[in-house]
């Protein structure tokens, strides 16, 4: 793991321990919710990195049995709803404090969807090719990665200046099964949408120091 120190707090019940720098770069896990059984999928994790571009880049790694998971085919990058219903990576992302936030989702394909929603799944589809992810894939028979960028300038000036609350997801597909993987699972039941699985805290590199 690389990592150089920047404002970032892992988000847990009670609060968080701040650190504080100018740039940062980390790998997370993401955890299975207990209900979702998949024996295809070993680990999940996300290398997080945000700087003092107006930017956040996420690599997605799945370690596992690829060939027995469903993955779609790389094909034209392109503007699709519902991805969520096969394999895909996600990501929600929140100015800290505020109850609107936005989805994005990035697909094997390189399909890729943003939601926008004014509060808890009160919302609808953010077509701006200006949000464009850029996905790039790289497999083999015992990994997947995916790449994608989420342009914080296409959002809004706050979320260039203000701290943000991260939740990272992913929906695997196999054998006519979905798994429900996340930094953090609040509820009995998998949902992303919940507030509380925005589990890490992005201060804006540009204000330490």
């Amino acid at each position: 793991m690389r990592m150089r120190l920047v404002n970032v707090t892992l988000a847990n019940q009670t609060g968080g321990v701040r650190i504080a720098a100018m740039i940062f770069e980390r790998w997370v896990d993401l955890t299975r919710h207990p209900s979702t059984p998949s024996e295809m999928v070993r680990t999940i994790r996300v290398l997080v990195q945000h700087a003092a571009r107006a930017e956040i880049k996420m690599t997605y790694r799945l370690d596992g049995d690829i060939s027995r998971i469903r993955v779609p085919a790389p094909g034209i990058p392109r503007f699709a709803t519902d991805l969520w219903r096969h394999t895909c990576f996600e990501a929600f992302m929140a100015v800290d404090g505020e109850p609107d936030y936005h989805e994005f989702n990035f697909a094997p394909s390189r399909e890729w969807t943003v939601y926008a929603f004014s509060g808890y799944r009160d919302g609808a589809p953010f077509a701006s090719e200006m949000m464009n992810p850029c996905i790039a894939i790289r497999s083999d028979d015992r990994r997947l990665e995916l790449d994608a960028t989420i342009r914080l300038n296409g959002l809004s000036a706050n979320h260039l200046r203000a701290p943000l609350r991260l939740g990272l997801s992913a929906v695997i597909e196999a054998d006519d099964e979905l798994s429900y993987w996340a930094l953090r699972h609040p509820a009995d039941k998998p949902d992303f949408h919940d507030a509380n699985g925005f589990a890490l805290l992005l201060e804006p590199p540009s204000s330490a120091g």
